[in-house]
């Protein structure tokens, strides 16, 4: 485990943490005036390896060359040109900082990091992270890399959690949820959605799947995950022949068949990477799902048809209802599509950026 220290004097600012992948949704902004819960779990923290807020660069000012040597390879708005390695942790975890008002960000509902940190340290005044709580943001706190320092408080080395653990002990993110928002008399302060997780996940997930069919139609299985997918590649893709499959796999799973093109397959929580099959599947193209979003695909959690009458004895399904279904097609986030994509050397490819620049029109058709 580590703390995290000021680099100005040394005090200590968080709480020991320990390290795991970065959510997908980390950067996500979820619909107007949301209520977002916290982003991290208590007693841990993840890395951006990219740069992250303040200041920002035009594309116009920065050009496809050097765009490309930071790994992005077709053209967005703008580009951070702060240091890489931001720190994200649960507001809950920091210790010995205070906020720094007059860089509140003069956002509406609450603070939005984007005038640079906004927490100092309380022992020196370092400014040192930024805490973001505003409406539509997940909750965190961003330690700016270059103001701290990451420090061991033991010497164990704990190994990650294996597969097989991970399935037997993990939990899965409902694709459904109540979503909170700044309500009024008017109407209700919440109402049942497509988990803004997922919504962040298929965005990724989906500019994955359009890069694996390689200008070919995709199909993928049968129930929530050609829900959550065929629509959009069906929309975005060609119709005809030589189609390309995809199918889930995973731990605890079947082994794929031998002709499967792309594969659904789960991020490891701790690490960051993705699961691989050994054999003749290990040329297939890998889509990587959040662990959390593929451990629901590969194993939903069951509801039973009926009420169960009297006690719940041990191996008896609880007997609540099924979660309500939205009211709108799942449609998967935007801005985590866009990121992925430009980040893919294929989308130089003329049909790839043609997807990128009706990015209006696919909106308008409720794909994102």
């Amino acid at each position: 485990m580590f703390v995290f220290a000021c680099v100005g004097c040394g005090a200590r600012l968080t709480a020991p943490l320990s390290q795991v992948a970065l959510p997908a949704h980390a950067h996500q902004q979820y619909g107007n005036g949301i209520q977002l819960p916290v982003l991290m779990e208590s007693g841990t923290f993840a890395v951006d390896p990219e740069p992250w807020g303040p200041p920002w660069r035009r594309w116009e000012e920065i050009g496809p060359e050097e765009a490309a040597a930071r790994g992005v390879y077709a053209p967005v708005y703008s580009l951070s040109d702060g240091v890489p390695g931001a720190v994200v942790i649960a507001p809950g975890d920091t210790r010995g900082t205070r906020l720094i008002p007059e860089n509140g960000g003069g956002c509406c509902c609450g603070l939005g990091g984007g005038d640079g940190p906004n927490m100092a340290c309380e022992a020196c005044g370092l400014p040192v992270a930024s805490r973001v709580d505003d409406c539509s943001l997940w909750q965190a706190v961003w330690l700016a890399p270059n103001a701290v320092r990451r420090l061991p408080v033991d010497d164990a080395v704990s190994a990650p959690s294996s597969w097989t653990e991970l399935v037997a002990n993990g939990k899965g993110t409902p694709p459904v949820e109540p979503i909170a928002r700044w309500g009024s008399w008017r109407e209700p302060s919440d109402y049942w959605s497509w988990s803004p997780q997922w919504e962040a996940a298929a965005g990724r997930a989906l500019a994955h799947l359009l890069v694996a069919s390689e200008g070919r139609p995709v199909t993928v299985p049968d129930g929530l995950i050609a829900e959550v997918f065929q629509r959009a590649l069906d929309a975005l893709l060609p119709v005809g022949p030589s189609e390309r499959r995809a199918v889930l796999a995973g731990p605890g799973r079947p082994a794929p068949d031998t002709d499967a093109d792309i594969l659904l397959v789960p991020i490891h929580p701790q690490t960051g990477e993705a699961w691989t099959l050994p054999g003749p599947a290990a040329s297939a193209y890998l889509v990587p799902l959040p662990f959390g979003v593929w451990l629901w695909l590969a194993f939903p959690e069951p509801h039973l048809p009926v009420p169960a009458s009297g006690g719940m004895p041990d191996g008896v399904l609880r007997d609540d209802p099924p979660a309500p279904r939205p009211h709108h097609l799942f449609r998967a986030d935007q801005r985590a599509f866009q990121h992925t994509l430009v980040r893919q050397p294929a989308v130089r490819s003329p049909w790839l950026r043609e997807i990128l620049e009706n990015a209006r029109q696919h909106l308008h058709a409720r794909l994102f």
